[in-house]
């Protein structure tokens, strides 16, 4: 049965993360900006069924629910335990296996170093810290913090979640970041 563990607030006043006791996925993300984009999907889609959700998000361990400006969260939480004490986790759809050349590999190491150097590490040096990539599997960009930045409870999911998105959004859609 999938519960809740925790809940953290995120930067965004509208959206909060659930993070649950069983993992949902592996390697993929799923992000479902409205309702009719999560139609194939029965574990979103049960999601958006409860009144007030506008956005869902999904990976690992953790649902990110974001509401309307008008509904509020006891509106939301109960429904959301509740549907996930019924909900069966082998109902996910299965993720996509991707594959990427090694010449696919080098070029994505130089342009996440390249955006990195240009939008994130001046960030995390003002902040006394940095960012070091460790390689590239695949989608998957290994990073570690640095300095202050090493111990940071933000950096560990918030500025996590950032690069994540800077990321997808400027180079590929199907990159996801974990720290080391």
């Amino acid at each position: 049965m999938l519960m809740v563990e925790d809940v953290d607030l995120t930067p965004n006043p509208h959206a909060l993360k659930f993070i649950l006791n069983k993992k949902l996925l592996n390697s993929e993300t799923r992000q479902y900006p409205d309702k009719e984009s999560a139609q194939s999907d029965p574990f979103a889609k049960g999601i958006f069924d409860i009144d007030g959700v506008v956005s869902v998000f999904y990976m690992d361990k953790f649902v990110t629910i974001e509401k309307s400006s008008d509904a509020n969260w006891a509106q939301i939480q109960r429904p959301f335990i509740n549907f996930l004490k019924e909900f069966n986790p082998d109902l996910i759809p299965e993720e996509k296996e991707v594959t990427v050349t090694e010449e696919e590999s080098d070029e994505l190491l130089k342009k996440v170093n390249e955006l990195l150097d240009q939008k994130v590490r001046p960030a995390l040096a003002g902040d006394g810290g940095g960012l070091q990539v460790l390689g590239i599997d695949g989608f998957t960009v290994m990073i570690r913090y640095q300095g202050a930045c090493g111990s940071c409870p933000s950096a560990i999911s918030g500025t996590l979640m950032a690069i994540e998105g800077l990321l997808r959004r400027d180079i590929n859609p199907s990159i996801t970041v974990v720290a080391a």
